[in-house]
Formats: structure tokens, sequence, C-alpha cells
């Protein structure tokens, strides 16, 4: 009689950075149970990061709904399964109440002052930083090659969207640095891809309208992990503190991230390729991310062009 596979619940985030940097969970969960079958509960949005995840058999989008009714739906489509791990980076309580050998659970004793990444591979007591990656498909592969077309030229990826508005640097100030990045010497031939979904045209469209034909409408052309795949294939990427910045980094793209009140130092873009930009370099401060000028920015840029780009063209 074959023995059942042992079966992991991960409960990722409902947001696409804290679903990114915590997605490293699911090799360390292969090193720990290695015939697992993981069933990810994840934010719609971020779903789709997992559909080629290793040992994913199942992925449940979980929506928020009123009066945490969005936990009670979870335990209806989990509480039936024994589990041998429930991980759960949320932390929430309804992880107590499932069957469950053992537990990963997130909470605020974990925090040290480290970065989330770090974080929350303490949460799954990996032995080392469970690093962040992205699972490609063909679908993914496939959506990003009809986006970008077959010109070989290199791309300057960009996220001129955030989550929270204050988190977002102006629109005008992106297309401003696009046109003086068009006009740079080191730029020539690039071509310029805003990236962002469904409800960012109005922050991409003053970038793509200065781009004119060395432009690359991305935005709202795919799902998350099809945006994966685009930023995959970018030479360079800046953006604000975003989804999207941390995909970015996953992917292994040179990433310029742009941070105001948030806490760079925690969320900064994962990797030796990640670079940060913060209206208050200081740890600890905060100013509006109005405080970062288009001279900044441009030069930061440039300083991430010389680092990452200048040898590969």
């Amino acid at each position: 009689m074959t023995t059942p596979a042992p079966q992991v619940l991960f409960v990722s985030a409902d947001r696409i950075g804290d679903a990114i940097m915590s997605i490293g969970a699911i090799r360390e969960i292969r090193r720990q149970i290695p015939d697992a079958e993981i069933t990810v509960a994840v934010g719609p949005t971020a779903a789709a990061l997992f559909r080629a995840a290793p040992g994913v058999v199942k992925v449940i989008p979980w929506k928020k709904q009123k009066l945490s009714g969005h936990w009670r739906t979870l335990w209806r489509q989990t509480v039936g399964t024994h589990w041998a791990l429930v991980a759960d980076v949320r932390g929430s309580a309804m992880s107590f109440f499932l069957r469950a050998k053992e537990r990963r659970l997130y909470s605020r004793a974990l925090e040290k002052g480290e970065m989330k990444v770090v974080t929350f591979s303490h949460m799954m007591k990996a032995e080392a930083v469970a690093e962040p990656e992205i699972f490609l498909d063909d679908k993914a592969r496939k959506d990003a090659a009809a986006i970008i077309g077959d010109k070989a030229a290199p791309i300057l990826a960009m996220a001129p969207i955030s989550t929270a508005a204050d988190r977002s640097w102006p629109a005008e100030r992106w297309a401003e640095l696009t046109q003086r990045l068009m006009q740079e010497p080191r730029f020539e031939g690039w071509r310029f891809m805003p990236v962002g979904g469904p409800g960012d045209h109005a922050a991409a469209a003053p970038a793509l309208a200065v781009a004119g034909d060395r432009g690359i409408d991305a935005v709202g052309k795919c799902d998350i992990l099809g945006s994966a795949a685009l930023l995959q294939r970018a030479t360079l990427f800046v953006g604000n503190d975003s989804g999207l910045m941390h995909v970015s980094a996953a992917a292994g793209t040179p990433t310029l991230g742009l941070f105001g009140p948030s806490e760079w130092w925690h969320k900064a873009p994962y990797g030796p390729k990640g670079r940060v930009l913060a209206a208050a370099p200081v740890r600890g401060q905060f100013a509006p991310i109005t405080e970062l000028s288009v001279d900044q920015v441009f030069e930061a840029v440039l300083a991430l062009y010389d680092t990452f780009a200048v040898s590969a063209h």
C-alpha cells in the first residue's frame, strides 16, 4: 500500500511584495519534507506566482472579506486535511484550529530588525536565507514575448506605481526621467517599459508618451507571473516601493527601489543586484517620496547601469 504524501499548507500574503519576500518557503518546505504536496493560500493578485512552483498541487486564492470572513472561508477549505505542516506568514488564529503535526507561524517576536526575507526564513527554521525566486512557466514566457516582441534592444523596466499614494513618485517625474534617459548616451537604443496592473495606466501614461516608439506598454497586459517574465527579460529596473520591485529583484534583474515613508531597511529589493534610493537615507527616519528629485533618480539609474549593464552592452 502506497503511503500518502505529506500535506503542507502554506498561508502566504494578500499582497505581491510580501508574497515574494516569503516565497522562498516553497523551496524550504521541499528541503525539510522532500515529498510534500503543498497547498498555497494566497491573495488573488499574487496567486499566479505559485502555479508553477515545485511541489505545489493546489493554489487557493483568498480575498479579504468583511469581518475577517476570508479566514472562515479558508478554514472551511482546509479543515478536512490532517496537515504535516502549516506555515503561515500571517500568523493567523485560523492556523491554530487546523489539525497539524507542526506549525510555523509568523509573530512579532521573530522581528529582530532584519530584512523581512530573513525574518520569514527564521519563521521557517531555515538553515540559510530562503531567498525569493520566480517560478516561470511557458504561459508566462509566451505572454512576455508577445508584449516585448523580437527586437534585441536592451530594456529599462519601470514600475511607476505602488499600493499607496505616498509611496508613488509623481507620474510627471517619471516622464521627465524617461526624457533624460532617452537623451543620455548610455541609453542610446534602449527601450523603456512601464509595468503595472490593470489600474495603473494613468501612472504610466506620461512616461509612455515621452518614450514614443521606444516605449513598451506592459501595463495591465498579463498576470503577475507574466510580468515576472517581462522583468526577467529587462536589463535594468527602477520602480517605487512595490510588489513589482520585489518581483524584479527575485527575477535576478538589477533593481533600483525608490522609497519614501516606508521601511527600506526591512523591504529593500533582496539580493546582490538590489539597490535603494531613499528620501530619508538614515535608518529609522522618514520623508515624503516627493523629496527625491529627478536629478537624484537619474544619477542612481546611471550608477545602476555602470555597475550592471556597462559590461553587458
